[in-house]
Parts: C-alpha cells; structure tokens; sequence
C-alpha cells in the first residue's frame, strides 16, 4: 500500500535528520558575521632576502624528502600485532600442554583458563528501524515501539491505527476476525451508501463487543474512517451507535484506502540486532556461558531435563537408529532461540555477531560480506573439520549451527587480484568494535 510505504519512508527520514544533529541558519551567520567588528590586521611582513629564502627553500626540500614514506595505520597495525602475539602465546600454550600430557601420569587433569576481561556475550538486544540505532531487551524495544504508534495518532490517525491494531494485540487469531470484521462494515458502506443500516454500527452487539472492542486500535481505526458516537432510539429506550455521517457518502475512495491499508499493515516488531564485536584470541578462548535468552526453556528447566537426559544418553544411542538420532539432535537444538556466530579470520581477529536459530546461513554471509574490506570478493566459511557450508538457503538449525559456532575465514583462491593485500580482511570501522586491546 503506497500509504503505509510512504508513511515508513518518512518516519525513517525523520530519524535520519534527527540524527544529524542540531541545525542551524547560514543567514543568521552571515548577519552575525557580518556585525562582527573589523579586525585590525598586522602590517605587511619585509619580504626576506635572498639567502634567508635559499636557506628555507633548502630547509623544505629537506621535510619533503623525510615526509615520502608509505603512510601506515598504526592503529590497525597495534590490533594485528596484538592478535599475532595472542595467536603466538597460544600455539606455544599448546605446545606446553601437549608435553605435560606426555610427561604427566594418566588420570584427570584440571585446567585453569584466564577469565576473559570483559563478557563477549552480554545478552539479546534488539532495535527498530523507526526508532533510530538505539538497541535495547525485547520487552523495552516494543513498549518503545507501541509508544510511537500512538504518539502517531494525531498526524495520521487511519495509518497509525491500522498498525496498532497489527502491532499492540497478542492473539493473532482474534486480529484477524477483527479485521475482516471491520473491512465487512466498510465495504456493507462501499457497496450500498443508500442503506442506512450499514451505516451504524450498535455498541452493544455481540459480535461488536466480541470482536471489536477488545482489540486495541480500533477505536481510532473507525474515528480515522469518519465514524462518530452518537446515542440513537433502540427497542424502547436508546442506546450508543457508531454512525457513519450522510455527508461522508462524498469520501468513499478514501473509506477504500483505509481498508486496504488495514489489509496490508504488518505488525512493527523489534528486530534482533546482530551485536556485532570484534574479539582478540584471548576473549574468544575464554569460556562463555551463553545468556538465558538463548534458550525456549528457562535455565531450570533446561538443568533438570539435562540431568533426567544423562542418565540414558549410552542406552539411547544404541537403541536408536541414525535416522531416529538425527531427529533427537534437531528437537534438542530446538530449545534454542538464538545462535553466536563467531568468524575467524587468518590474522587471529575474530568476528561475532547474535543469529535467530531459523534465519538462513546467506544471512551470516551478508553478515561477514558487510563487514569486509573487499566485500566484493569471494570467499567461504568452514567448520574446524574442514568442511565448507555452502547451504545458504538453510536456516542455522537445520545446518546443526547452534547454539554456538566458529568458522574459519578464507578468500576463494580461484578469485585472486595481484593489485589487492590478502592480508587485509575487516573494515577500518568494523576495527573500533575491538574493546579490549593492549
């Protein structure tokens, strides 16, 4: 619906503008500038002599001939510095380990990891395009969200109620009966404007009082339409009708377009924000327990149907065929509602984003693309096993890629540019994620 397209475009706008900060007049500057008093000037310098300019000219000659050096990023030289020397401590820690487990005697061992300085995962957040960058829980995001719509309400009340109904009501089955009962009193309107009956609507039916009224929105939906309050005779006393006005007969295209926004509106719903960071090795290495909002069930439920579940996971595994196993993984990985995606790139930088369990893998793709230095080129993320995930038209827990994952990055080697530094992965900007760097 043009309506709802152009009421989104010019919400983003707004946003956008507000984002750009404080304006201001250039008339007003130019009369203030111009009643700024004459400043008074010093008088001309003596022009130097011939030798004071051949020594400068010499002086200058010798500064350019020290500023002709290839400029370097220091800051993104210190993050890969950083992370090769991480990246070095580990290979040589595992070096260590692995002669210790030579040398030692066989028997449990207990291993003791440096807690990462700050939390890589710190929860779900979510944003909405219509509210600006600001990323909040699920819950602040929609109460945020539901405010807008209504503050709406005064400059364009039919849209804005349209999408309070789509948006403010939980039971989607009782928004739909509603909606196809409103859309039946405009078009009983639409198809006999003569009729006066289709033209009032008794507050007090059952089909009103069950249908309509509880659903938020439809208020300011039949108001938007034109309808009015009036109380009329009914039986042998009165009784409160919303009535469509005789003079409004005029205005049935815009009744028309009210119903097929109706129609066309989708619910405005926060959307999961990818949280995107950039971890040195020694965050990533730490361990991390992944926030509650990770899974469908609570964190006790989850812990008592993992301990009920020990007890036969050997007896289930030779009881079960492959296929039913496979069935039994693809339920378990279902209690999860989201998925940490973690890319590691050659140069030891690792990149993170949150995921729903069901978006599909071309999702992570166009994640990791946008925040390429070459995001034109190709390349491919695989598995620790070796193994490259090529499905991008499955979702993350049909590919088993939950509730965590770390792939490896590598350009496609059947693409190469000699112009281009294999060596640079990450954008400049995507770089100042990185929190923690020494």
């Amino acid at each position: 619906m043009d309506a709802l397209k152009k009421f989104f475009e010019k919400k983003k706008a707004d946003t956008k503008f507000k984002l750009a900060g404080q304006g201001h007049s250039l008339t007003k500057e130019e009369s203030d500038r111009s009643k700024q008093p004459k400043q008074n000037y010093p008088q001309q310098r003596h022009v130097p002599t011939q030798d004071a300019q051949r020594a400068g000219a010499a002086a200058l000659a010798r500064m350019e001939t020290q500023s002709k050096r290839v400029d370097v990023n220091w800051s993104l030289q210190a993050i890969k510095a950083q992370a090769r020397r991480e990246l070095e401590a580990e290979q040589k820690a595992l070096e260590e380990l692995s002669l210790e487990n030579q040398a030692a005697p066989p028997g449990p061992k207990e291993v003791s990891l440096e807690a990462a300085p700050m939390l890589a995962v710190q929860g779900v957040l979510f944003h909405c395009p219509l509210l600006g960058p600001e990323v909040a829980t699920y819950e602040e995001i929609k109460r945020q969200i539901r405010e807008f719509l209504f503050s709406q309400i005064e400059e364009d009340k039919g849209i804005a109620a349209c999408l309070i109904i789509q948006t403010c009501n939980k039971n989607k089955e009782k928004v739909n009966v509603c909606n196809e009962t409103l859309c039946k009193y405009i078009e009983n309107i639409v198809s006999n404007p003569s009729e006066e009956k289709y033209r009032k609507i008794r507050m007090s039916n059952k089909a009103f009082q069950e249908r309509i009224l509880p659903i938020e929105g439809t208020k300011e939906f039949l108001e938007a339409a034109g309808f009015v309050v009036q109380e009329l005779p009914f039986n042998e006393g009165t009784d409160k009708f919303w009535v469509f006005p005789e003079d409004k007969l005029a205005e049935l295209s815009t009744l028309e377009q009210l119903r097929d926004a109706l129609v066309s509106a989708e619910p405005v719903r926060p959307q999961l924000d990818r949280s995107a960071r950039v971890l040195l090795p020694t965050e990533a290495a730490s361990h991390t327990d992944l926030p509650a909002e990770f899974f469908n069930l609570t964190a006790e439920e989850l812990k008592k149907e993992m301990q009920q579940r020990a007890t036969a996971v050997e007896r289930s595994m030779i009881l079960q065929t492959k296929a039913m196993r496979d069935r039994q993984e693809l339920r378990e990985m279902r209690k999860y509602r989201f998925s940490l995606i973690r890319v590691r790139f050659p140069d030891g930088l690792i990149l993170q984003g949150t995921f729903g369990t069901y978006e599909k893998f071309g999702e992570v793709m166009s994640f990791v693309r946008e925040h390429l230095q070459n995001d034109w080129r190709p390349f491919f993320l695989s598995l620790s096993s070796g193994g490259k995930i090529t499905e991008e038209d499955q979702s993350l827990v049909e590919l088993r890629l939950v509730p965590a994952v770390v792939f490896n990055f590598t350009w496609d080697s059947s693409v190469t540019d000699p112009n281009l530094d294999d060596s640079l992965y990450l954008k400049q900007e995507t770089l100042m994620l990185l929190q923690n760097m020494s």
